[in-house]
């Protein structure tokens, strides 16, 4: 009797090696990095995509990803494997309470004065931030007539920057926005079995994003901007890499513009033209 039960493929073992080639690469190219800690991680996710292509064993894949002509669209969805996405709507809230207290009002042109100002979130995740930041600089406009607002969120991610675009959040997601801002800001889904809710198509049209790579030499990014959010990427980074990154995020800010950073993230030792305005918020000085 022939069975229909699809075959279970087999166990996929991460060797030192296989993973020493992979974790290489990773480090060049993103500059993110993977420790030998990360192995178990690594080999877990490597096995659900062998699943998903259909391969046997990782020597296939590794084929597919580093020598086949098919390597630059594999190695997106390699990297969306391998990243690591944590993110939250009102993450760190004194950085918002701060923009709004004192970044936004030292850069004001004047009352009334009509006023375009423009934010990067960097790292931007599965949009949680850049929304966060839309529905605050909302708040603002509604007390400052003439004040309008644009942001760019980006991220290495396509997988994640697809959830960004969609801005869909399951009820849990959404549980740190204050009910006042879920009530003004965001849409219920009409399945009474599944809470969902979508941001608002207003403050949507207010966010844009697009790849990027923090490794690549040029960011192609013809802005500046009032403030960037570069909030608890550096942590993945060597010093070195650090370094490089900051230098490139910091020629994006306009003079007097903000850099927000995580607060388990420090700046001490690095040669960048900003200096320490609050806990972990930075004003460009050149």
């Amino acid at each position: 009797m022939t069975s229909l039960c699809p075959a279970i493929k087999p166990f996929v073992t991460l060797t030192s090696g296989h993973f020493a080639q992979f974790s290489e690469s990773i480090t060049r190219e993103t500059g993110i990095r993977m420790p030998r800690e990360k192995m178990p991680m690594l080999q877990s996710r490597l096995q659900r995509r062998l699943r998903q292509l259909n391969l046997d064993n990782l020597d296939d894949y590794r084929r597919r990803l580093f020598e086949s002509g098919d390597s630059g669209s594999e190695w997106i969805e390699f990297i969306n494997l391998v990243t690591t996405n944590k993110t939250d709507f009102f993450r760190e809230p004194k950085h918002f309470d701060y923009l709004v207290d004192v970044a936004l009002p030292s850069r004001d042109p004047g009352p009334g004065a009509p006023w375009h100002a423009t934010f990067w979130c960097a790292g931007c995740s599965s949009g949680e931030e850049p929304y966060t930041l839309a529905m605050v600089l909302e708040e603002y406009a509604r007390r400052r007539p003439g004040f309008e607002f644009s942001i760019l969120g980006t991220d290495i991610s396509t997988r994640v920057l697809e959830l960004a675009r969609a801005a869909i959040y399951e009820a849990e997601a959404v549980a740190p926005i204050p009910p006042e801002f879920r009530h003004r800001y965001l849409l219920r889904g009409k399945d009474p079995e599944r809470a969902r809710f979508r941001v608002v198509p207003e403050l949507r049209h207010k966010v844009r994003f697009g790849r990027l790579n923090f490794m690549d030499e040029q960011y192609g990014i013809k802005d500046r901007f009032d403030g960037i959010f570069f909030r608890n990427v550096m942590i993945y980074f060597e010093k070195p890499t650090q370094q490089m990154v900051l230098s490139r995020i910091c020629r994006q800010l306009k003079s007097g513009g903000y850099l927000f950073a995580g607060h388990s993230e420090s700046l001490t030792g690095f040669n960048l033209p900003v200096k320490q305005v609050s806990a972990s918020v930075f004003r460009q000085t050149r």
